[in-house]
C-alpha cells in the first residue's frame, strides 16, 4: 500500500520555506495570532489571475498605498483606477475590482464576507477567488485549485488525463486533501510548493515534502505530468491606429467603451480588429498622416494583435470626430494599456 500525503509534511515544509510576499501573513505571524486583511487577500488574487507574483508585486504595494482600504477603493475614480492598473493587463478585472469594492462599501458596510458562497455574489469573484479568499483570510476549508494545484495532484496522484479534461478530478483530489485545521496556510503550502519544487520542468523532487508518497515519482513519470491537449495556434488579428500631435504637445486619445478588450483605457483611435489585413478607417482628424514602416505588435490570450500606426502634426485649429486632446503635461504613457504603450514607444522612436 503506498504512502498517503500528510498535510502535515506539507505544513511543516511551508513553515520553514514559504514565499514572503507583500500580501501575505507569514505562518509565524498567524500562528501568533496575526490575521491576514481581507481586502488585501481579495485585491491580492484578482490581481494574480492569469499574471505572475512578480509582474503583481509593484501594482499591489501602489494600490494598497494609494487606497488602503476597500472604501477608499470604493471612492476612487475609475479613471484613476484604470491608470494604475495599465500594463497588468486583463481590464475587465479593474473594472470588476471597482465593482466589487463598491457592493462591499456600500451593501456590505465595507465587510467581505467569509464564507465561498457569499463571496461567490461579489463582482469579478469566481469559484478559485472565492476559495481562495474564504481560505487565506477567514481559515475556511475551502478548496483552492489553481495551475500549481493542479500540477502538484496530477503528479502526486499520476494523473494521466490531459488538462483541461482533468480540471474536475484534480480538483477532487486537492479537495480529498483540504484539511480543517490550518486550511489558509495548506492552500498557500500547495501553491507555493508548485512555484518553487513542484515546478513544470525538472521538478526537485528530492526536496519535496511529499516525495514518499508521490505517484509520478514513483513511476518515473513526474516530468510528463500534467498531460495537456495542444492548444490551437492563436489567429492573428491586424488594426490601425491614429497617433495625432498636436502643436502644442497634446495628444489625441479617446477612452474605450467599457465592454471588450482593453475596456475604460484610454487609447489611440483607430479601427477594430479583424483577421485579415489591416482595414480601412477613416481618420479621427484631417492631417496629413504618416504611416510608420513598422507595426506594433501584442499578444492576448486568444489572438496576436498587429497595429498599423498612422501618425501627424495637427494645427490648433482642428477638432477630432473621435476622441479628445490631452494636454502635454497632462499626459502619461505609463496610463496606456501595454499594445498602446508600444505602439507609442515606435512612434517615439521615429
Amino acid at each position: 500500500m503506498r504512502d498517503l500525503p500528510q498535510n502535515s509534511d506539507l505544513l511543516e515544509w511551508y513553515d520553514h520555506n514559504a514565499r514572503k510576499m507583500p500580501w501575505r501573513i507569514s505562518p509565524a505571524d498567524r500562528k501568533a495570532g496575526v490575521r491576514p486583511d481581507p481586502y488585501r487577500v481579495w485585491m491580492s488574487e484578482i490581481m494574480l489571475q492569469q499574471t505572475t507574483v512578480a509582474a503583481v508585486k509593484d501594482y499591489f504595494l501602489r494600490f494598497t498605498e494609494r487606497w488602503p482600504s476597500v472604501t477608499d477603493l470604493a471612492a476612487a475614480q475609475d479613471a484613476d483606477v484604470m491608470a494604475e492598473w495599465a500594463g497588468l493587463g486583463y481590464y475587465a478585472r479593474a473594472r470588476n475590482l471597482l465593482k466589487c469594492a463598491r457592493v462591499v462599501t456600500d451593501d456590505l458596510n465595507g465587510v467581505f464576507p467569509g464564507t465561498v458562497e457569499e463571496l461567490l455574489k461579489l463582482p469579478g469573484v469566481g469559484p478559485y477567488t472565492a476559495a481562495a479568499v474564504a481560505s487565506i483570510a477567514f481559515d475556511e476549508p475551502a478548496t483552492v485549485v489553481d495551475g500549481n494545484v493542479e500540477r502538484v495532484m496530477a503528479r502526486l496522484f499520476d494523473v494521466h488525463t490531459p488538462l483541461p479534461t482533468a480540471k474536475p478530478e484534480l480538483t477532487d483530489l486537492a479537495e480529498s486533501l483540504t484539511p480543517q485545521e490550518r486550511p489558509g496556510d495548506y492552500a498557500q503550502a500547495v501553491m507555493d510548493l508548485g512555484a518553487t519544487i513542484c515546478s513544470p520542468r525538472n521538478p526537485a523532487c528530492g526536496l519535496c515534502p511529499w516525495r514518499t508518497p508521490c505517484q509520478a515519482r514513483l513511476a518515473g513519470t513526474a516530468v510528463d505530468l500534467p498531460k495537456k491537449i495542444k492548444k490551437k495556434p492563436k489567429p492573428i488579428r491586424h488594426g490601425v491606429v491614429y497617433l495625432a500631435r498636436r502643436v502644442d504637445g497634446a495628444m489625441l486619445l479617446e477612452r474605450r467603451p467599457d465592454t471588450g478588450l482593453l475596456g475604460g483605457m484610454l487609447g489611440w483611435p483607430g479601427s477594430d480588429w479583424q483577421e485579415n489585413d489591416a482595414p480601412v478607417h477613416d481618420a479621427p482628424i484631417k492631417a496629413e498622416w504618416k504611416t510608420l514602416n513598422t507595426e506594433a505588435r501584442h499578444t492576448f490570450t486568444h489572438f496576436h494583435l498587429r497595429l498599423k500606426i498612422c501618425t501627424a502634426l495637427v494645427p490648433m485649429d482642428r477638432t477630432p470626430t473621435v476622441g479628445s486632446f490631452v494636454e502635454a503635461e497632462d499626459f502619461d504613457p505609463g496610463d496606456l494599456p501595454t499594445a498602446m504603450r508600444k505602439a507609442y514607444d515606435l512612434y517615439r522612436g521615429t
